[in-house]
């Protein structure tokens, strides 16, 4: 019997147990039964408040673009503006931070380009995407203590040179940038 017709079905709960805080997410364990074989297997969920990224465009029509340092992949990075809701603060009040914070732009244009889930195999936060249009450089950056950021002004050719060159992978900067731009279809890549 095949389950290509079939919708998925939930896992059931059996039990949680926390583990450790890891700063930037709480690690969860829980115990799920497996709708398929009735198994009961542990599963670990890193819960994190909900992040934002913005998508922030100059008068002159430049992408503002930050490049730092990522331990991850022991490389520096391009990528769009963007950080973690802070508690009590909404989506967009985040995204006028951030913004603020690790760029010096500022906008009195804003506008809500949706939510995805970073990765909702084993995380519970969602990122939401911000376009900020008119961009312009107010201030100087107001950086954490953890953050060494350098900003760049860059036009939409020079995006998606650096998106084919490998360059800009960030999947969610990405998927940011892909609700303002079409990147793909002249990116240099193929359609198969």
């Amino acid at each position: 019997m095949t389950s290509e017709n079939k919708t998925p079905r939930k896992w059931l709960p059996v039990k949680s147990e926390p583990g450790p805080d890891l700063k930037l997410f709480r690690v969860r364990h829980d115990w799920m039964k497996n709708p398929r074989n009735d198994r009961k297997m542990q599963r670990v969920v890193l819960e994190s408040v909900d992040w934002v990224n913005v998508v922030a465009i100059t008068t002159e029509q430049k992408v503002v673009m930050v490049r730092q340092y990522r331990f991850g992949i022991g490389a520096v990075t391009s990528e769009v503006p963007g950080g973690m809701v802070d508690a009590g603060e909404s989506p967009l009040e985040a995204a006028v931070r951030e913004l603020r914070e690790e760029t010096g732009y500022t906008s009195s244009n804003w506008r809500y380009l949706g939510a995805v889930q970073p990765n909702p195999a084993f995380m519970n936060n969602l990122c939401h995407h911000y376009l900020a249009t008119s961009a312009q450089k107010t201030q100087n950056l107001d950086l954490g203590e953890g953050e060494d950021i350098v900003v760049v002004q860059i036009t939409l050719e020079a995006l998606r040179k650096e998106i084919e060159q490998g360059f800009l992978r960030h999947a969610l900067a990405l998927s940011a940038l892909s609700r303002v731009f079409n990147l793909w279809d002249q990116a240099g890549l193929s359609k198969e």
